[in-house]
């Protein structure tokens, strides 16, 4: 997708020049075509014009899904502007275009570290303007990588190097980000303020599940509460009316239910007539035949198919929903939200399994023929074995001699290297197109992937630094790794913004710019192929 144009550079370039008539001498200083670079690599002004760019792309993304499954779009979970930047660069450099790779936000990882109060669980007990601000900070960072990579170009451009071209078809670090607003943080009013906050932020796409606010759990355990679903749908509109009040037209909502795995309910709704969405939610609660004489007091008591019945209440005040009622909860919860405003679905699962999510989809389908999902290829599964099994049960029905394999022991690594092990793995390499071909899932994200490299990548360098490996731990398994490989930050001077910033203060102060980038600047030591290759001879010597 070509974002940028030569005609953005000259319109702005006669905008200043213009100006510069209109102030006259009190403006000689000021070069018309460097304030036009400047405008040039800061295409985006406001949070809100990322909004509106980005919900268009997801749109477009959703209309071509439609006609082919094989268009399905993904992402990657970053807790910080850095992570998110680094993906980006790395986007574009190794798949050479941003086109449906997306950016997500998970309030999980908001909550586990970002938040004022130190490390939380995943409760909704973080400060509501951490998602916010992350979502700034995170666009603060594409928005930089876009100045320093096309202010490089133009300095190319002005040493005589023919880059023109890569000027003109310039495409921005800038991507969709589906943002989590949990289960809104509060009431309806709650969930407007909020989702404004984050549309101003440059948030398109507003994620927001089913669970009672105050009571929120992670989707992946236990004692999750759902709410009836007007209360749903009210918020659901609170997000439609922030989007619309802000200018974000093609704003994007997805809907996720928890009742998969939600066995409880904190509140019974009222029903106005027979069959209405309040008696179809109250026809899940779990409740047994009474007759009056037997109620007690202050008991809660329903009337079902001409019979007396009490809902089952644990000691909480909470109700329970039927065993075994979880998937038609499931498949309720998903049509009415597309018929009340949502774009996309969230179904949280117990597993990844490809067969189990198509056969609640093809339900949805039936009413809502283009229904999509974001699905959460979580870090909160065990891969590895649940698709053993899988293969195992495959193999099985396939009529394979299985006694090799302990079904109960299937992670050992022993069948790392089996028959069954590539099965497995085949299937996990080929789920995301499998999922989007077979089960409607328009969107893969992964929720907590830079939380977990962080960890690994923590524990690997300490254990080795700390060692009898010392400093080689460190320039053979990192430096010499993102010098081999061109990774962005190597010269992180750079990445932080130094050499954009020298060529500003040229732009402000002329020769007198007291600049950074100087023969002093150990960061030259990577500036070319020839020093890249005395550094690496140099570094060969201590293995």
């Amino acid at each position: 997708m070509k974002n940028l144009s030569k005609s953005n550079y000259s319109s702005a370039l006669q905008a200043v020049k213009t100006l510069k008539e209109k102030y006259g001498n009190t403006w000689n200083a000021i070069n018309p075509e460097s304030a036009a670079r400047m405008l040039t690599q800061n295409r985006f002004k406001t949070g809100l014009d990322i909004a509106k760019y980005t919900a268009a792309i997801m749109r477009h993304d959703m209309a071509e899904y439609d006609t082919d499954s094989t268009k399905y779009t993904q992402s990657l979970g970053c807790w910080h502007g850095f992570v998110a930047q680094q993906k980006m660069i790395a986007v574009k450099k190794h798949h050479k275009t941003t086109n449906k790779k997306y950016l997500y936000l998970s309030g999980w990882m908001v909550a586990a570290l970002r938040s004022e109060f130190g490390p939380l669980p995943d409760q909704s007990m973080h400060e509501k303007n951490a998602v916010p601000d992350l979502i700034k900070e995170i666009y603060d960072f594409l928005r930089q990588a876009d100045a320093i990579e096309l202010n490089d170009l133009f300095k190319r451009l002005e040493n005589g190097e023919d880059v023109q071209e890569q000027i003109d078809n310039f495409e921005t670090h800038v991507v969709p980000i589906i943002a989590d607003i949990d289960a809104g943080f509060g009431n309806e009013e709650a969930t407007y303020l909020l989702s404004k906050k984050m549309i101003e932020a440059g948030a398109c796409a507003i994620q927001i599940e089913n669970q009672v606010s105050d009571a929120k759990q992670c989707g992946h355990q236990d004692g999750k509460v759902t709410v009836p679903h007007e209360d749903f749908i009210a918020k659901l509109n609170a997000i439609r009316y922030a989007f619309l009040e802000l200018g974000v037209d093609d704003g994007i909502i997805v809907a996720r239910t928890d009742s998969e795995g939600a066995g409880l309910t904190q509140k019974l709704p009222v029903s106005q007539e027979p069959g209405d969405l309040a008696s179809q939610y109250l026809a899940f609660i779990e409740a047994e035949a009474i007759n009056i004489i037997d109620a007690k007091e202050d008991d809660v008591l329903l009337k079902r198919d001409g019979k007396l019945v009490r809902p089952v209440r644990l000691a909480n005040g909470l109700y329970k929903f039927k065993e075994g009622s979880n998937i038609n909860r499931v498949v309720l919860d998903c049509i009415t939200s597309l018929q009340h405003g949502a774009d996309l679905l969230w179904i949280e699962t117990p597993t990844p399994n490809i067969k189990q999510i198509a056969h609640m989809v093809n339900q949805i389908k039936t009413v809502v023929p283009n229904a999509k999902l974001v699905y959460n290829n979580s870090p909160s599964f065990n891969w590895t074995l649940n698709f053993r099994h899988q293969a195992y049960d495959e193999m099985l029905a396939e009529g394979e001699n299985m006694t090799a394999y302990d079904r109960n022991n299937l992670m050992d690594a022993q069948y790392d290297n089996s028959e069954l092990c590539h099965r497995a793995d085949e299937k996990i390499k080929t789920f995301q197109i499998d999922g989007a071909k077979e089960a409607g899932i328009f969107h893969h994200l992964i929720t907590l992937p830079t939380y977990h490299t962080t960890a690994l990548h923590m524990n690997n360098l300490t254990q080795e630094y700390f060692g009898d490996e010392g400093m080689l731990a460190y320039v053979k398994n990192v430096q010499r790794e993102e010098i081999r490989k061109g990774v962005s930050c190597l010269k992180h001077q750079r990445m932080a913004g130094s050499d954009l910033g020298d060529d500003h203060k040229t732009f402000f102060a002329g020769e007198k710019a007291l600049k950074a980038g100087g023969e002093k600047n150990t960061s030259n030591q990577f500036s070319t192929p020839s020093n890249n290759n005395n550094v690496e001879k140099q570094l060969s010597v201590l293995v």
